[in-house]
């Protein structure tokens, strides 16, 4: 579940003041809106990459405002991947596992479970200059899920991709999204991505959140 709660942000001069949203847990909910309104800001604050001056916010029922990243339960996959140019897969499956001390066999067989979940199993030893575009973002949707998340947040994960590669990719997210049973929030520019992918359709517009009907 993630519950937005009157959240004000500032970055420089811009501002957003009252931000509302609520999506249940288990649904997938997409967040549109034109380029600059705030979508990406709104995304970073759920994920703890961005101060709130004022307001709530609450994932699975907890009050995460104050807590760092890594203690949020979010799963983040920025628009531009963000892959370690010098980790092969494996290591960038296990990132996440690593930091939090897990046990090498938990660590092992985690990373076996998402390249299989994701199709990636053969590419484990490869870096990332080594991957098509669609290969990278299954490897940085695989960083992301790493420590089964309740929330995963996407910022335009398909943008960048050709139609074929789109095809797949939201085939792919709505076999994770069954399979895995995550709250995902989504924003793209794509109304078909959105109809296909999404039950829950927020928009973004004049600074506010609205919920469509």
């Amino acid at each position: 579940m993630i519950r937005l709660k009157d959240i004000s942000l500032r970055q420089g001069s811009f501002e957003l003041e009252g931000i509302q949203l609520e999506l249940s847990a288990g649904e997938y909910g997409v967040l549109m809106g034109q380029s600059g309104c705030g979508k990406t800001t709104v995304l970073e604050a759920i994920c703890g990459l961005r101060k709130v001056v004022g307001g709530t916010i609450e994932l699975g029922g907890r009050d995460v405002t104050a807590l760092p990243p890594a203690e949020r339960g979010v799963g983040y996959v920025p628009q531009d991947r963000a892959l370690f140019p010098t980790q092969i897969v494996r290591e960038q499956l296990a990132f996440a596992l690593v930091l939090r001390d897990q046990p090498q066999n938990v660590i092992a067989d985690r990373v076996e479970e998402l390249a299989e979940l994701l199709g990636i199993t053969s590419l484990l030893d490869r870096v990332p200059e080594n991957l098509s575009g669609g290969e990278a973002q299954r490897v940085a949707l695989g960083r992301a899920l790493a420590h089964k998340p309740a929330v995963l947040c996407l910022d335009e994960p398909l943008s960048a991709l050709d139609e074929e590669l789109h095809e797949e990719m939201c085939a792919l997210l709505e076999h994770v999204h069954r399979e895995t049973g995550v709250t995902i929030l989504h924003i793209t520019h794509s109304p078909s991505e959105a109809q296909r992918l999404a039950g829950c359709h927020f928009r973004m517009a004049d600074g506010k959140v609205t919920r469509d009907e």
